[in-house]
């Protein structure tokens, strides 16, 4: 591994080399510059992992150094070096946005601990940066399967408004990928690098929501024993998507509307309103404008919302990504489950592509794991892929009610099925049914379901 290298901007000669035999001792890569702008000039062509730079220099002092590195490269830790006893200068650094300083003259120990230190955090800094570019990359809506012209168009437009600070309404069917479109547009957009903040607004009783998005005071209400920041202030800089938007409260929707119109929050039990700095993406899986319609989503806060929609294709409507995505989670399952696949007989991916896939993407998926994981040896046949519910081609016959069965048993009959094909997960479950979560647990509740 090739030694950190540090970069050296002093004017006085014997104080400069110095300074360098001193750092070389300690295993560094040492440039010296003798004045301000060469000092910017050798960063410029040849960068440096730490800057140590003196404040008082002929041409250019040590803060104006700092400030041109710190447009080059905003991260890279500038130490600057001031008279012995100057506590004005000292604080004029720190200001400025120096990474510390030292004073004449220097001690050797003192200088190889702030070093030290500045490189330990160069390097974190840059595992951070790069762990961000990994998961911008994740997300990002490059990496999506999109052979069908419908889902070109998508991604087509989520890169363009990523660009942008548009509020966003994504509308698809449960399963189509929502979520995986509110984070293309934080990952790929000018606000990567802030926080992803997602709030269903479904899984919250009215009060409790309220609370996650806004946050509250102390003592607002039972249980409040201390000051919570809600979901618009976790986001700040970043992206804030509200799931299931069209199960929000009346009472949410018009705060929701406020915050909207003047970018401001009050937290729940506050007085004062402040300013919030969030891109807001929301999604829905209902017809809001039937909603609207029924009176119960606010027609003005709709239009707020729905600045630019964007509109997710069901899994039926875009055949030719069935055969990629399945080939992707075959891959995803053996590598979570440590399953070996070494053949897919052509009729496997003939099913996959002929079923209806009411669940999308979600529901394949899970089908593709399933046949993974429960394949007996290395070859997914067609034979034991097992695709059953309202998305399998219907028998001959039909489908009918079976005799002497109640409507309430009928719905408890399915409810029971689908949370077993889905493993208990009930928010899988509710999208399936076109259910809110809230109606599933309720359900199961009231018919003693063991999930």
């Amino acid at each position: 591994m090739d030694p950190a290298r540090i970069l050296i901007v002093e004017d006085d000669a014997d104080n400069g080399r110095s300074l360098r035999e001193a750092i070389a001792d300690l295993g560094y890569a040492v440039e010296l510059a003798a004045t301000g702008r060469a000092g910017v000039e050798a960063f410029q062509a040849r960068g440096a992992d730490v800057v140590l730079s003196d404040l008082v220099l002929p041409d250019i002092d040590g803060i104006e150094v700092l400030k041109r590195i710190r447009t080059v490269a905003e991260k890279t830790p500038v130490i600057l070096m001031t008279a012995y006893g100057s506590v004005d200068s000292s604080v004029r650094a720190m200001k400025a946005g120096a990474y510390d300083y030292l004073q004449k003259p220097l001690d050797i120990d003192e200088l190889q601990a702030k070093l030290g230190r500045a490189l330990e955090a160069a390097r974190l800094r840059r595992q951070v940066e790069r762990l961000n570019e990994e998961v911008r990359h994740q997300w990002s809506a490059r990496t999506w399967v999109a052979e069908s012209p419908a889902m070109r168009e998508v991604v087509r437009q989520t890169l363009a408004l990523a660009q942008t600070n548009a509020t966003v309404l994504i509308r698809g069917a449960s399963g189509t990928g929502k979520e995986l479109v509110a984070r293309a547009l934080h990952a790929d957009g000018p606000r990567a690098d802030g926080p992803f903040v997602a709030v269903n607004c479904a899984a919250f009783a009215e009060s409790l929501l309220e609370s996650e998005l806004f946050g509250h005071e102390k003592g607002a209400f039972t249980g409040a024993v201390a000051r919570r920041a809600g979901a618009f202030e976790r986001a700040k800089g970043g992206t804030l998507f509200l799931d299931e938007i069209g199960d929000a409260p009346a009472s949410v929707q018009v705060k929701l509307l406020r915050v909207l119109e003047d970018r401001e929050i009050t937290r729940v039990g506050g007085q004062e309103s402040f300013k919030v700095d969030v891109r807001l993406v929301s999604a829905t899986n209902r017809d809001l404008d039937a909603k609207v319609a029924a009176g119960d989503f606010r027609q003005d806060l709709l239009y707020r919302l729905q600045v630019v929609g964007i509109a997710l294709p069901p899994l039926r409507e875009r055949r030719a990504d069935v055969r990629p995505l399945a080939e992707r989670f075959i891959a995803l399952a053996q590598s979570e489950h440590g399953k070996r696949i070494r053949e897919v007989e052509p009729d496997w991916f003939a099913r996959l592509e002929t079923y209806a896939w009411p669940g999308n993407i979600r529901e394949l998926r899970n089908a593709v794991e399933a046949a993974v994981v429960t394949a007996p040896g290395e070859v997914l046949e067609a034979a034991r892929l097992r695709l059953e519910g309202p998305g399998a081609k219907p028998s001959t016959g039909g489908w009918s009610v079976p005799a002497g069965m109640t409507l309430e048993q009928i719905e408890k009959q399915i409810l029971e099925e689908a949370l077993r094909r889905n493993g208990g997960n009930r928010s899988l479950t509710a999208e399936q049914l076109g259910l809110s979560r809230r109606t599933i647990q309720r359900k199961i509740q009231d018919y003693g379901l063991p999930f």
